[in-house]
């Protein structure tokens, strides 16, 4: 729908109705409005994977690595297919809005939320981020560019004031957003913080530069629960409040508006904006798209790969599920459509990425059985054309349709967002869970489902991610293992077995499936080589933190693996019961007269001795074991954080004896109450064996192994939404299991399984280090494939990593009254390491720089080209070669620097980059461009961008510390 349409459907709206539609209906979904077309339109989190409407272990997500390690991977390409992959699985699942990527920065070590970011510089950060929103809204579906802005730690971020600098929040903070709204974002969220004095939903930063001098024609929504005055964030540029029902517009909002306090115009501004999403989307029932902003700068050319699904059969009962796909235009996706009883066949995209124009003919619709095949004739010049669908009676979403044959596809250049199919009733998911919807932006027809992408595409896909991912920091001749000449493994560590696959937070959900380093190097290992797992001493910081599941709990209802979920009225009827898979229950659902949730298990204890048993949630709580209350008393929230209150809240601990063979009941409840969640855990650790003990099993197995394999991590209470860190040290006594296993067998490889930097004192004892960040659900095989050589490890650092927490050159993320000043203004990560050199303050060098990162092979970096003007800016030719004995790919980084400059600067600042590769022996050149922008800086006097006349320093190598070519650049 273009702007005039949406325009008209808006002023068809009393203001009241305006008002209900820019709060949420609920946690996760809008209002609908039928006298306009409009259905609800469905959010949910997602950075790494896509929650979906239901939040357990029977809705289950592909699982991407972490943020951090797609930064590591320096290659937009993939990204993109990632995004699309994540849109993919958000049409699948009923997802309209996927509330990612987070593009705040690294700026300390010590955030959080580090996991979570991509990078300690704007530009990767801000590259990386567009190409995750361009997959994402590939698919029809909406990204959301957060946290605008500064919310760069987690430390009283509901109400910290960061303070800092005109140019610092241009040049660094808002780099990124900026980059995401030249991709054409189709959503910003506003950040809980203050900056420079004002809440961040009543900001002008909002109106300006985001709308005004960027054109942002989308949807600024809140975090959740971030809108907290009326007037001042309705007359602020801030668009939509989640969740809802509740909050501060509503009945409010209608009488300011009256009272003239708000603008009518500002209200109609924000409803047109919801608008033009929900025809984006697919929410609107006008097939006319609305225009999307072409990405001016850094585009993918096109995502070739096919949609990430399999057909499903005609005899399964659901939607066929093989999407027939043109290809990947820059701003939206043409598609001929869906199989509805089997796949789906799809003519070759040509001349280009393909392109969405409105689509021109009906739509089959979810609970609608169509009584004939679905014919889509070729789309040509980026106008998809589908032909009729004949409606049957419906059938609870199952269409009993003949396949749709899909014509080719002739694709021009990609001018408008994606073709919108029309919304699609929405009925109930099988079992009552989730919705089912057939429809939306450019998909012809399309299953939802709460099922996850799958397959071997899918799994090959974040196999491949993850190791591309993986930085090797130290290599003494030990990898790759050559698993032929191998006889006796030892695996080490109890991350091993049970890896850190995802940070904490919002961004949490339950993979799939999640294959260990211990699986994944059995799986790969010949026949013939013995793999001996030892798990060496408990961590500090892991016990009590495992749900109860599988593994120790049986239903004492059905019987089955896992435990039983009741939820209770006052009187203590049931009003729910049902099986879950283990004891972390974080949204269950409450029928009417609810008043306390229930966790009842049958306990099988395999070790004899004191097992820490605990609850996690606010409010009255209670534990009984074999009808023995070990656990009781009141516990009230003391933050107003949601991540604690919904996601992770607090454990209170019993010890309670317990005998191997010997089942026990226990009963777990907590009382309902107003302001602390619905969010119910129970745990259960086992008694930890004694360390000294398991330390020297550890070191006796690695004594006798060909190759021993070092796996450690932080852990769930170590990265995690809503609190900073305090040390960048693994949990003890992971450094001291390290140190005795490296002086017990020099061929040992240590694996790093964090999000974030920490400190490695072992690091130059080590054979090689590798570090695998938070992998997603493919680290083992992953990482089999890396210590194997099957694949190279292909990641650089995003990040500079200190050799300890003191030599950090940013360390404050707690604020002091209330504030928290960015001292360091525009000199963070690496600028911060360069301009401490050049000031002589220090000698010490990181551990190790960015960009850092070796492969299997080795280059040299031969010359560097005169830069030649270019569309935006300049091109620069940089020749290398493969100077090893196996093919590799090197990033080449080019950098600027102005050591004459008039006004301050960093000494020197990442400009472009580009990657290479090449076969033993071969050489190449990559040509690296360099945006206009890059040699501008901010005038706060001049209110603008300038450039400054002279001579730019270029300078090309493989990290922010080792660029041994050098150009330069005459403007």
């Amino acid at each position: 729908m273009h702007d005039g349409g949406v325009e008209r459907l808006a002023d068809n709206l009393d203001p009241a109705q305006q008002v209900r539609l820019l709060t949420g209906a609920d946690t996760w979904r809008t209002h609908p409005e039928p006298d306009v077309g409009l259905r609800e339109m469905v959010f949910s989190d997602g950075p790494a994977g896509v929650r979906g409407p239901g939040w357990d272990e029977r809705h289950t997500s592909a699982l991407l690595p972490s943020p951090t390690a797609l930064g590591a991977l320096w290659d937009e390409d993939r990204v993109g297919r990632l995004g699309a992959l994540l849109g993919e699985e958000a049409r699948r699942k009923g997802v309209d809005v996927l509330l990612a990527p987070t593009l705040n920065l690294h700026r300390s070590p010590l955030a959080g939320r580090h996991f979570e970011c991509f990078s300690e510089d704007p530009l990767l950060a801000g590259r990386t981020g567009a190409a995750l929103i361009r997959g994402v809204q590939s698919r029809g579906v909406a990204a959301t560019a957060k946290h605008y802005v500064a919310n760069d730690s987690e430390t009283q971020r509901l109400t910290l004031d960061v303070r800092l600098g005109e140019r610092v929040l241009r040049e660094l903070y808002l780099a990124p957003f900026e980059a995401a709204v030249q991709a054409g974002v189709w959503l910003v969220m506003s950040a809980y913080n203050k900056v420079n004095g004002t809440t961040m939903s009543e900001s002008s930063l909002l109106a300006e530069p985001l709308k005004g001098e960027w054109g942002f024609d989308g949807v600024v929504v809140s975090d959740w629960g971030g809108v907290r005055s009326t007037v001042a964030s309705a007359v602020a540029a801030q668009d939509l409040a989640m969740p809802g029902p509740g909050g501060t517009w509503g009945e409010s909002l209608v009488g300011a508006v009256r009272s003239g306090r708000v603008p009518a115009d500002a209200v109609a501004d924000k409803v047109r904006r919801l608008l033009r999403l929900a025809a984006r989307v697919g929410a609107l029932t006008p097939t006319d798209p609305a225009p999307t902003p072409t990405p001016t700068t850094d585009t993918i050319a096109a995502l070739t790969t096919p949609a990430l699904t399999a057909p499903a059969s005609a005899a399964s009962g659901t939607v066929g599920e093989a999407v027939a796909t043109a290809g990947v235009s820059t701003a939206g996706v043409a598609r001929a459509g869906v199989a509805a009883a089997g796949p789906a066949t799809a003519g070759p995209a040509t001349a280009g990425p393909a392109t969405a124009g409105p689509a021109t003919a009906g739509v089959a619709r979810a609970g609608v059985a169509t009584s004939g095949p679905v014919t889509a004739a070729p789309a040509t010049a980026g106008v998809a054309t589908a032909g009729p669908a004949t409606a049957g009676p419906a059938t609870t979403g199952v269409a009993t349709a003949g396949p749709v044959n899909a014509g080719p596809v002739n694709a021009g250049p990609a001018t408008r967002g994606p073709a919108s199919a029309g919304p699609g009733p929405v009925v109930p998911g099988p079992g009552g869970v989730g919705p089912v919807r057939v429809g939306g932006t450019g998909e012809g027809v399309t299953a939802v489902t709460t099922a996850p992408v799958s397959g071997d595409a899918v799994r090959r896909e974040l196999r491949e991610a993850a190791a591309a991912s993986f930085v090797l920091l130290e290599n003494r001749g030990v990898l790759p293992l050559a698993g032929d000449a191998l006889s006796r493994v030892a695996v080490i560590g109890v991350h091993a077995d049970d890896p850190r696959l995802q940070g904490g937070g919002s961004s949490e959900v339950f993979p799939q499936r999640a294959v260990s380093p211990l699986e994944g190097l059995r799986d790969a290992l010949p026949p013939h080589v013995r793999v001996v797992h030892e798990p060496g001493p408990a961590s500090e910081g892991s016990g009590g933190q495992a749900a109860l599941g599988a593994r120790h709990a049986r239903d004492p209802e059905s019987g089955a693996p896992g435990v039983r979920l009741r939820v209770l009225d006052a009187a203590g009827a049931v009003l729910y019961s049902a099986h879950q898979p283990s004891g972390r229950v974080l949204e269950p659902a409450l029928p009417p007269g609810a008043r306390t949730v229930e966790l009842a298990a049958v306990l099988h204890p395999d070790t004899t001795g004191p097992w820490i048993l605990g609850l996690g949630g606010f409010g009255a709580l209670r534990l009984a074991v074999d009808g023995t209350t070990v656990l009781s008393g009141e516990f009230p929230p003391r933050t107003e954080d949601p991540a604690v209150i919904h996601v992770r809240p607090p454990q209170q601990t019993a010890r309670v004896p317990l005998t191997a063979g010997r089942p026990v009941h226990v009963v777990a409840g907590r009382e309902l109450a107003p302001g602390t969640g619905r969010a119910t855990v129970l745990t259960a650790a086992p008694p930890v064996p004694d360390p000294a003990e398991a330390l020297a099993a550890a070191t006796a197995a690695a004594r006798a192994a060909d190759a021993v394999i070092v796996v450690v991590g932080t852990t769930e209470g170590g990265e995690s939404e809503g609190f900073d860190r305090v040390s960048l040290r693994l949990p003890a006594p992971q450094d001291e299991l390290v140190a005795e296993i490296a002086r017990a067998n020099p061929r040992t490889v240590v694996v790093v399984n964090s999000g974030a930097p920490v400190e490695l004192p072992w690091r130059e004892a080590a054979g090689a280090v590798l570090l695998t960040w938070f992998p997603g659900q493919e680290a083992g095989h992953a990482l089999a494939d890396v210590l194997l050589g099957a694949a190279e490890p292909g990641g650089r650092l995003p990040t500079t990593w200190p050799a300890t927490l003191d030599d950090a050159p940013v360390r404050t993320t707690h604020p002091t009254r209330g504030r928290l000043p960015y001292e360091e203004g525009l000199h963070i990560g690496h600028r911060a390491w360069l301009r401490a050199a050049a000031d002589g303050s220090t000698a010490a060098a990181p551990a190790y720089w960015f960009g850092h990162g070796l492969g299997y092979t080795t280059w040299e970096f031969e010359r560097i080209g005169a830069p030649a003007p270019a569309p935006g800016g300049y091109e620069v030719p940089v020749t290398l070669r493969n100077t090893g004995t196996r093919g590799g790919r090197e990033v080449v980084q080019l950098h600027l620097s102005r050591p004459d400059s008039a006004v301050e600067r960093p000494v020197r600042w990442l400009a472009g980059w580009a990657a290479a590769r090449a076969e033993p022996g071969e050489r190449v050149t990559v040509y690296v461009r360099i945006p206009a922008r890059a040699l501008q800086h901010w005038s706060p006097r001049a209110a603008g961008w300038r450039t400054e006349p002279g001579r730019f320093a270029v300078l090309a190598g493989r990290t922010a510390g080792d660029l041994p070519l050098r150009g330069a650049i005459e403007v």
